[in-house]
This record gives C-alpha cells, structure tokens and sequence, in this order.
C-alpha cells in the first residue's frame, strides 16, 4: 500500500546539497555504478520505457536473475532515463529518417563499489559502468513524468542555472523514484541537469 502512496522503501544514492533557492537545488553526487541499457523505443513499439524490462531482468526483479552469477540484485530509485538528440540518418541521397536513442539506467546499491563487482549480465546489450562523482542542478516535482512536463522543467531550470552562473555541461537527464502503479499525485519526479 506505502508505494501505492508514493513510499519509497529503497535504497536512494546519497548527495550533499550544496546549495538551495526557491527554483532549484545544487547537489554533488559520489561515485557509482550503474547498469544501463541504449535502445531505439522502435525496438518497444515506441515504449520509451521499453528498456525498463531489459535492465529489470538484470537484476531479478521479476524472475531469476538474468546475471552470471546469477545474484538477485536489489532494486534502487530513481530510475534514470536520457534521449539523445534526435541525429538525422542519411541513406543514398533521397531517404531521411531521424532516431532517437533511448539510454535508461539503474544506479547499483552503493556495495557494489567497483563495476566489476556487479555481475556480469548475460545480455550484452546491458553495460556496467562507473559514474565519478558529479554534480547536478535539480528540480523536483510530482505527477506523470510527460515528456512536454519534463521538457518544461528542463528548459525552466536550464535558464535558472544559466542566469545564476553556473556551466551546464550536458543534457538533462529524467530520474523517477516510483514504480508505475504509485497515485501520481504522489510520485516523486527530478529533472537533474550536470554542472560544473
């Protein structure tokens, strides 16, 4: 019932604010490790959500972990979800087509220090990776994650950040704390933009 509600009983990554405004907040990540999984929602039937299932059954959520050990591995939140900008693909001379990639992460429970330390996925299309330490500028909302929503807030706290001096250095990534099943008035929504 508690995630029904918007409860989050998982593990989260630990941030150091550093600062706060009404519009946004600063926040310095440590290291981690994640599993991450690069696709063409087309692969989904358009489901930019398609590579959930993908990286669910790396870590066992539902089922036998698809891992050599194989080790169930505890879920975390946020989910993290990035679009690359759409890149115009060109075919001799008349044909265009845009792709979009779709790029979906879980952050590791914080034991697995090392990527080597986190079992090794049996599909290959599942990368474990080390993130260094960053830091981001973020603003939280709830509700349904739309993409014209997230596109708002990435774009309002992209200005804000500009205005008050700080360097974005890349994209804005999506990072959803609820399973799909949460009331979305109660889910808990980041849009966190990388500075330096």
């Amino acid at each position: 019932m508690g995630m029904v509600l918007g409860k989050i009983s998982v593990e989260t990554p630990k941030y150091q604010v550093l600062k706060t405004t009404s519009d946004y907040e600063i926040r310095q990540y440590p290291p981690s490790t994640i599993a991450e999984f690069t696709y063409n929602p087309t692969q989904f039937k358009g489901d930019k959500d398609g590579g959930f299932q993908i990286l669910a059954n790396y870590i066992g959520a539902f089922g036998d972990p698809q891992n050599k050990k194989p080790e169930k591995i505890a879920m975390t939140a946020p989910v993290i979800t990035k679009s690359s900008e759409k890149i115009a693909m060109t075919a001799p001379v008349v044909t265009k087509e845009e792709k979009e990639l779709v790029t979906m992460q879980f952050i590791l429970p914080s034991h697995y220090g090392k990527a080597e330390e986190a079992p090794e996925p049996l599909d290959e299309k599942v990368v474990i990776r080390e993130e260094g330490e960053r830091k981001y500028g973020v603003v939280k909302f709830g509700g349904v994650a739309s993409e014209d929503i997230v596109k708002d807030k990435a774009g309002k706290l992209k200005e804000c950040l500009t205005r008050d001096g700080y360097k974005v250095v890349g994209d804005f990534v999506l990072a959803r704390y609820n399973p799909p099943f949460t009331l979305p008035p109660f889910r808990t929504n980041e849009v966190w933009i990388p500075i330096e």
